[in-house]
């Protein structure tokens, strides 16, 4: 088994991976003809988004849509930088919220956590040095 990709979904693709790359400067890998899917390239692991659309085609029961729940939900994206208070502070810049500001951890990492507009929670940090 192996991790392959994740898949946010969310209200507008283009808008997402747009603001992906203007906050965390990811590129763009794809954006589908129909707008409904897109992926950013992130290295061997793929972020995709989907259209809220296709979430209901795929979970006939329905979805959580996170950018219209009060709290984040209970799943975050780890983007790994070495200078998180930039990093933070540019996705603030460009739309996102401040969940908590940059801390170092006891073990030595420095973390930040920001919400997206379409509701996705990213965790911003160092990497974990081994020891």
């Amino acid at each position: 088994m192996q991790f392959g990709y994740t898949i946010i979904y969310v209200p507008h693709v283009a808008s997402s991976l747009t603001f992906f790359e203007q906050a965390f400067g990811l590129s763009r890998r794809f954006l589908h003809e129909s707008g409904t899917y897109g992926e950013l390239d992130t290295g061997t692991t793929t972020l995709a988004f989907a259209d809220h659309t296709l979430g209901h085609t795929n979970f006939p029961g329905g979805h959580v849509a996170a950018h219209s729940s009060g709290k984040p939900l209970g799943v975050e994206i780890g983007l790994v930088t070495p200078d998180v208070p930039a990093a933070h502070e540019q996705a603030v810049r460009s739309g996102a919220t401040e969940l908590a500001p940059p801390a170092t951890r006891p073990w030595g990492q420095t973390v930040s956590y920001v919400r997206c507009p379409d509701g996705t929670l990213v965790e911003l940090c160092t990497p974990i040095l081994a020891g």
